[in-house]
């Protein structure tokens, strides 16, 4: 391909929400850039935090993110069983809660690194359209847009444009990346900001996380050679999503592992 054209191709993969998996054409988003939010990280509030801009201000919204010792439900009952059967092979690994649109970060030990509100697929759904990788954003029905559920190794990548991401579902070109909030009918800052998920599915599918929350936990957690992603349904059981660790046998294996029987 020239390099004019890879260069065009370039600009219209960094213009988009959602990112494309290479030789998928991107649908181009117009509209002006935003600046970077400013995250927070869990473990180190600010001693003086400025006061709230109303409506985000010019600089924009900020996300809410609260420092997360613990976790609880079913994400904390499938860590447990993630660090007790070493499911995720001694390596980093994220949990996303799709239906509190929040994605948690976990080290090799099973600790809490941080976690974050993110951004999900538009539809509601734990399973992605067949061939869905292979089709132009253009193409993809609305119904279609979804963030699958399951166990997913993780690795670090680049879309078109050159910026690293990382892939979660390569083959249904869903990845974790950064937010590009270039649409501004789309409003990503607030729906990040905003104090319920209840209006955070905007995306073709991809995780769009915060940008000081990508820069700080993510991508050093996935760095080569990755990791492992855990997102939990939002209609099918765990058992469905997870078989290997809510199968019907594993009860007893993760009770004699937790008690070193």
């Amino acid at each position: 391909m020239p390099a004019r054209a890879l260069a065009a191709a370039a600009v219209l993969v960094a213009a988009m929400g959602c990112t494309t998996r290479p030789g998928v054409p991107p649908m181009p988003l117009t509209g002006p850039a935003a600046p970077p939010l400013v995250i927070i990280p869990p473990h180190q509030p600010p001693a003086n935090p400025p006061p709230p801009r109303p409506g985000g201000g010019a600089s924009g919204p900020t996300s809410r993110l609260e420092p997360a010792p613990t976790v609880g439900g079913s994400q904390a009952d499938l860590v447990r069983r993630v660090v007790a059967r070493g499911d995720h092979g001694g390596r980093s690994f994220a949990v996303i809660d799709k239906r509190a649109a929040r994605l948690s970060v976990f080290d090799g030990t099973g600790r809490l690194l941080g976690s974050a509100p993110v951004l999900l697929g538009l539809a509601e759904g734990d399973r992605s359209v067949p061939g869905i990788g292979e089709r132009p954003l253009a193409d993809i029905r609305r119904e279609e847009r979804t963030t699958p559920a399951g166990r997913f190794v993780a690795e670090p990548g680049r879309n078109l444009a050159g910026e690293d991401i990382v892939w979660v579902d390569y083959d249904a070109a869903v990845s974790l990346h950064r937010v590009r909030p270039l649409n501004p009918a789309e409003r990503r800052l607030q729906r990040l900001a905003s104090p319920t998920p209840a209006d955070n599915r905007i995306s073709y599918g991809c995780v769009n996380v915060p940008v000081a929350f990508y820069e700080r936990w993510v991508k050093p957690a996935f760095a080569t050679p990755g990791g492992v992603v855990y997102v939990l349904p939002e209609r099918e059981p765990m058992a469905s999503a997870f078989p290997a660790l809510f199968g019907p046998d594993r009860g007893p294996a993760l009770a004699a592992a937790s008690t070193g029987g």
